[in-house]
C-alpha cells in the first residue's frame, strides 16, 4: 500500500533525543504515514534506537549513508519516499500529535502545494514561542502566497510544513550540501508554489539542546558556520533577484534582525577579530542599501561600528542593548527644530564623529493608547485610559480624544490623571443613532503629532463602544 504521507528524518549522533522524536511520529493521529530514517553515519546509539522502532512498527524504515550532512541525507530519504505528501522532521525535535493530520487535511481541502504552521521552541523542557516564526502565523490564511503575504519570508524552515509530492518533483527541489541547507529550499518552495495554506496551530516543536553536543544552529558563531550561513543568504538572494525581487527588502530586513546577531556575537568573543570583520563586510556587501538605511537606529549604530572595525565600541553597545532589554529610550534634541534620536552610547562623541542620522529614531516612535476601564456613573460613561509615546520617557503635552462611527466624530473633554493617564466622560445622548464607536486619539509633544485608535487594554483589539438600548429607567449601564 502506498502511504499518504512520507516523513523524512535524518539522524546523526542524537541518541539523547531521537526516542522522543520517533515516539511523537508514531503517535500521529494521521496513521497512514511512512517514516524514513536516514542514518547519516551515526557513531552513537542512535542507530539502535531507530532499529528498535523499525522492528516494532512497519511504518518505520531505515536508510543508511556515510556522513554527508543533513541536506544529502534528506535527499536520500526523498528518493525512498512513496507518499502523496512529503514532510521533514529533525531527529532532536518533536511533532505534536495532530500536526500532520491538520496539514495534510488542509492540502486535501484546498489543493495548495504546501501547508505550513506555527512553531514552538523547546527550551529546558518548556515550550516557548519561536521568535523566528512568531510574526508569521498570527493571521492564518488558506490559498495564499508569499508575494501576497510577505510575512512568509520569515518562514524559512522546512520542517513545519507538508508538501505535495508532485509539486516537489515538478519544481526539482533538492537540498544543497552544507549547514543551512533548508533556508534556500524553504524560500524556493514558497515562491514556486501556486498557493500556500497557513494554519495557526503549532505543528512543530523545535528543540534547543540542553546537554551533550550542541546543534549546528547553536554553534552559529564559529567561523565555518558563519561562512555557511553567508552562502545560504547569497543563494536565497540570487533566487529572489531572479524570481521574486519584491521580496528582497523583507529578506534583507530579516537578515539584519536575526542572522547578523551571530556575527556580532562572534565579534564580542573573538581574540583575533580580523577574519570575522572581513566576513562581516562580505555579509553587509550582500544586502541592499535600502535595508541597511532603514534598519532600526540601534542596529544602524551597531552596523556603523562594524563597518569601521570598531570592535571595542561595538562590544560596549551590545552590552548596553542587553542591559536595557529592548527598552532603550528615544529623546528629543534641538531648540527651534526638534529631532528624535536614540539615547545610545557615542552620540555626538567628538572622537568617533558618528553622523547624527545613524541615531535618528523618528520613524520608530509609536503611539501607545489604551482604554483601561469604562464605568457607568448614573448619568454618563467614564473612560479611563493611558496615552504615551513608546520609548519616550516624557509626559505627552497635549491629548485629544473623540469617538468615531465612520461618519461622525464626537469630541470628548479630556482630563489628565497622573503622568500618562487620561479620563473622559461620554454622554450617550450625544451619540444619537450611531451604534458602534471607536475611540481615536491625537497626541502631541515637541512638535511631534501622532494619531491612532485606542486599544482595549494592553494587548487587546481596537476598543469599541456600543450604545446601549433605552429602557424605562434610562440608559442601560452594562456593556
Amino acid at each position: 500500500m502506498i502511504p499518504l504521507l512520507s516523513v523524512v528524518v535524518p539522524f546523526h549522533d542524537v541518541e539523547a533525543y531521537i526516542t522522543e522524536c520517533l515516539k511523537s511520529l508514531a503517535a500521529q493521529t494521521l496513521e497512514d504515514i511512512e517514516v524514513i530514517l536516514v542514518d547519516d553515519g551515526s557513531e552513537d546509539g542512535s542507530r539502535r534506537v531507530a532499529e528498535d522502532f523499525a522492528a516494532r512498527d512497519e511504518r518505520f524504515v531505515i536508510v543508511t549513508q556515510r556522513n554527508l550532512g543533513p541536506g544529502p541525507a534528506r535527499n536520500e530519504g526523498i528518493r525512498h519516499a512513496r507518499g502523496t505528501y512529503l514532510a521533514f522532521a529533525d531527529s532532536d525535535d518533536v511533532v505534536p500529535p495532530h500536526a500532520y493530520e491538520l496539514l495534510v487535511g488542509s492540502l486535501a481541502e484546498t489543493g495548495s502545494d504546501l501547508a505550513c504552521g506555527a512553531v514552538g521552541r523547546l527550551v529546558d523542557g518548556r515550550l516557548e514561542e519561536s521568535t523566528l516564526h512568531e510574526k508569521v502565523f498570527r493571521r492564518p490564511q488558506l490559498c495564499t502566497h508569499i508575494t501576497d503575504k510577505q510575512v512568509l519570508v520569515r518562514d524559512r524552515t522546512v520542517w513545519n510544513k507538508v508538501y505535495r509530492r508532485a509539486f516537489w518533483e515538478r519544481c526539482g527541489l533538492a537540498f544543497p550540501a552544507g549547514i543551512y541547507e533548508d533556508v534556500p529550499v524553504a524560500m524556493q518552495a514558497h515562491v514556486l508554489a501556486t498557493s500556500v495554506d497557513m494554519v495557526g496551530d503549532v505543528v512543530y516543536h523545535w528543540r534547543r539542546r540542553e546537554s551533550g553536543a550542541t546543534s549546528i544552529t547553536q554553534r552559529r558563531t564559529e567561523p565555518a558556520n558563519l561562512y555557511e550561513r553567508l552562502a545560504a543568504i547569497r543563494a536565497v538572494r540570487a533566487f529572489l533577484e531572479e524570481r521574486a525581487p519584491d521580496l528582497l527588502d523583507g529578506f534583507d530586513a530579516l537578515v539584519l534582525e536575526k542572522d547578523i546577531l551571530f556575527l556580532f556575537q562572534a565579534l564580542e568573543s573573538c581574540d583575533e577579530c580580523g577574519p570575522v570583520l572581513e566576513l562581516a563586510h562580505a555579509w553587509l556587501a550582500e544586502l541592499s542599501v535600502r535595508a541597511l538605511a532603514t534598519a532600526p537606529s540601534l542596529r544602524r549604530l551597531e552596523l556603523h561600528l562594524v563597518k569601521r572595525g570598531l570592535v571595542a565600541e561595538l562590544r560596549k553597545v551590545r552590552a548596553f542593548r542587553r542591559a536595557r532589554e529592548g527598552s532603550t529610550r528615544i529623546v528629543p534634541r534641538g531648540l527651534r527644530v526638534t529631532n528624535w534620536y536614540g539615547d545610545y552610547p557615542f552620540f555626538r562623541n567628538r572622537r568617533l564623529r558618528i553622523p547624527d542620522e545613524v541615531f535618528d529614531a523618528r520613524d520608530e516612535l509609536k503611539l501607545v493608547a489604551k482604554v483601561d476601564a469604562c464605568e457607568w456613573t448614573g448619568a454618563e460613561y467614564l473612560l479611563r485610559g493611558h496615552v504615551s509615546f513608546h520609548r519616550v520617557d516624557r509626559k505627552v503635552a497635549k491629548v485629544s480624544l473623540w469617538l468615531c462611527d465612520g461618519r461622525r466624530r464626537v469630541p470628548l473633554e479630556v482630563r489628565r490623571a497622573g503622568r500618562h493617564g487620561v479620563v473622559a466622560a461620554v454622554d450617550p445622548r450625544r451619540l444619537g443613532g450611531g451604534k458602534n464607536w471607536k475611540l481615536q486619539v491625537r497626541a502631541e509633544l515637541r512638535g511631534l503629532v501622532l494619531t491612532g485608535w485606542c486599544r482595549d487594554g494592553d494587548t487587546g483589539p481596537t476598543w469599541r463602544f456600543s450604545v446601549p438600548g433605552r429602557s424605562r429607567t434610562g440608559m442601560e449601564t452594562t456593556q
